[in-house]
């Protein structure tokens, strides 16, 4: 049962190890592995080939040179195409009120080439970097606005993360994919709420559908009704990356098993999919499904950076704290594995 830090916690996030399954941004890739293993590869094969690249990404990526692979994973707060009759509407918007896209979400997974393994990093959205086109310092979800390519490029400069593949979902292929493996359960053990994003849920066990599911994803102003009483999750978007990986748990260990027990799901994944994820030009995730099925195999490893909030420009910003340097040089690819808690 997943409940939130308790209220008047300071806004600090230990770096934590934990097992997890894949991210809802590499569905794909797992959708793909699985399909390999039940005979299926050409129907994948024919689905890629429908997949919508992202431009521009030539001269950001590096070259895969190691014994590991970087996948940078963004959750886009893109408007584009909103549907003023869904209805969640209110809580979204339109281009009218967001224009561009936004990176919401920011993830690193890095795979051992191997299969032998797989981590994931969370960057929050509000980290203070300096962006790679311009020389400005902004949090680091601003970058996305400049393009895929322009984040991609701050994060390897900015914490000496190379990038070689970027897999890419806004709100609405979200929703999609989420209804696509028809929805996935979650348990609270509170009433919640977030008025911005229109969630609601009594305490107990609930099947959350796309709409429900993104307003849980997208909530940095979670509360718990407990003793009597409203109480908001001070830690805003640290308790929202919290959320989001037990969701990703949740959501992709659901959908494996979906798919073992129903392997004809497949098809129906891969079209909501092809519909809704870009990937940089040269990811081939049919290429990659059988390392990432072994590694899927043995869980992933989750991790949260340490960070400080301040004030900077009359903004709101987390710095990163030294304590850090293990998981960054391991995603770095020049460090060990971090230890558990480490």
């Amino acid at each position: 049962m997943y409940s939130t830090t308790a209220p008047g916690r300071e806004p600090r996030q230990r770096p934590t190890r934990r097992r997890s399954s894949a991210p809802l941004g590499l569905l794909f890739a797992i959708v793909t592995a699985v399909v390999g293993a039940t005979g299926m590869i050409r129907a994948a094969n024919d689905r890629v080939a429908n997949v919508q690249r992202i431009e521009g990404l030539e001269d950001v990526l590096v070259a895969v040179d190691g014994p590991a692979v970087n996948y940078l994973l963004i959750g886009s707060d893109s408007r584009e195409g909103s549907d003023p009759n869904a209805p969640d509407f209110g809580g979204i918007g339109d281009t009218g009120d967001v224009q561009g896209r936004r990176s919401d979400t920011i993830m690193i997974l890095r795979q051992e080439r191997n299969g032998e393994g797989a981590a994931i990093l969370s960057i929050p959205r509000d980290l203070l970097v300096t962006i790679s086109d311009t020389g400005n310092q902004d949090r680091v979800n601003s970058a996305y606005n400049r393009g895929a390519d322009v984040l991609a490029a701050t994060i390897t400069q900015e914490l000496g993360i190379p990038i070689n593949h970027v897999i890419d979902i806004d709100f609405f292929g979200f929703k999609e994919l989420v209804d696509a493996v028809g929805g996935t359960t979650l348990c609270f053990e509170y009433a919640t709420r977030d008025a911005n994003t229109g969630f609601v849920q009594d305490p107990g066990c609930h099947h959350l559908d796309g709409v429900q599911a993104l307003a849980y994803a997208r909530s940095r102003n979670y509360e718990e009704f407990r003793d009597g009483d409203w109480r908001k999750d001070p830690t805003a978007d640290l308790g929202r990356i919290v959320r989001q990986q037990a969701f990703i748990a949740a959501a992709a260990d659901t959908t494996l098993r979906r798919l073992k027990a129903d392997p004809f799901l497949a098809s129906e994944l891969l079209d909501a999919i092809s519909a809704t994820v870009r990937l940089d030009p040269a990811l081939d995730p049919v290429g990659a499904a059988g390392t990432l099925r072994k590694a899927f195999s043995t869980g992933l490893f989750t991790y949260q950076l340490d960070v400080r909030g301040e004030d900077f420009n009359g903004k709101s910003i987390l710095r990163i704290n030294d304590s850090s340097a293990p998981i960054l040089d391991y995603f770095r690819g020049i460090g060990p594995l971090p230890p558990a808690g480490g």
